[in-house]
């Protein structure tokens, strides 16, 4: 897959088949459409494309948003380009873009930028300044223009029965389980293991504490999960707790991982958390050695998920 990061970037001498959107997740519902995008390309000899957007166009035209995102662009990215697609374009999304009236889009971006023979998209988008123009008059456009729409009826995507918003809600309520199974893969993240107050090291479970630099980055509910982690190269399973750390009257939210079986020192490394499955809520214990009890319950816990995930 080619990356293209503006529409003036991409050139191809073939037609192209295109698909529009956010993708944030790029979930199970996703790769429906994708799919329909790339077998419709090959059956056609044209190239497959995806147009999206960054920043989110909700943060450009809602300033006071608190949207937070499954997928960084690197996450989208990456997961885009396992679909077998031949482009993907991340187009700068800005207000003087959002001003485009609909024929301006389609004339000027879909049919000289991308060479659009067909365009494969949602009954309910909507485009153009102030997002007035929707499928009826992307039909009219591709009459004008020469291309074909074809749309993804409410049908279809009822039975998907995916989106991006019923994956947050999963991540808020704790549940990895349907998190994931909308997904199609673990829900993950990446950060900085930083130093911390090396409670866990002091009661025999040192943890790496790790620090999101994306703040747009959805963190799921306080509490604790079994997680895989991506430690240079080196996959290593573990537990994780997100939260206050009540306990010892914590007072800013941390991310803390205990691996299993792994005694290195990763400082300032890099590592990706995937989330396999959630224990239990945050809890707030009486003592040290109350805690220290849960913990070793929870490891248990982790191993035997493990063993039987994996057997």
């Amino acid at each position: 897959m080619k990356t293209f990061h503006s529409i003036p970037e991409f050139a191809s001498p073939k037609k192209t088949v295109v698909t529009i959107g956010t993708f944030d997740g790029v979930h199970m519902g996703h790769r429906k459409i994708l799919d329909k995008v790339i077998a419709e390309a090959q059956l056609r000899n044209e190239e497959s494309v995806v147009l999206t957007f960054y920043p989110h166009p909700r943060f450009i035209l809602n300033e006071n948003s608190d949207l937070k995102l499954l997928n960084t662009i690197e996450e989208k990215t990456a997961h885009l380009s396992k679909t077998g697609l031949d482009a993907l374009i991340i187009h700068p999304f800005s207000k003087e873009f959002a001003n485009l009236s609909a024929e301006e889009f389609v004339k000027t971006i879909l049919v000289d930028q991308l060479n659009i023979s067909k365009i494969i998209i949602g009954y309910d988008h909507k485009f153009g300044k102030n997002r007035t123009a929707d499928i009826h008059d992307l039909i009219l456009f591709g009459t004008k223009y020469n291309f074909e729409v074809a749309q993804i009826t409410a049908q279809e995507l009822n039975e998907i029965a995916v989106s991006s918003t019923k994956i947050r809600t999963a991540l808020d309520d704790g549940n990895i389980t349907l998190a994931n199974d909308y997904l199609g893969y673990p829900y993950s993240f990446s950060g900085k293991v930083v130093q911390g107050n090396q409670l866990g090291r002091t009661i025999g479970f040192p943890t790496a504490n790790i620090e999101i630099t994306d703040p747009l980055k959805l963190i799921p509910k306080k509490g604790v999960y079994i997680v895989n982690c991506l430690v240079h190269n080196q996959s290593v399973n573990g537990i994780m707790n997100i939260g206050n750390r009540p306990t010892i009257e914590g007072t800013t939210q941390t991310i803390e991982v205990h691996l299993l079986d792994f005694d290195q020192t990763i400082y300032n490394t890099e590592v990706t958390v995937s989330l396999l499955n959630c224990i239990r809520n945050e809890q707030k214990f009486e003592s040290i050695e109350a805690l220290k009890s849960q913990i070793e319950d929870d490891r248990k816990k982790a191993i035997d998920f493990l063993k039987n995930t994996l057997s």
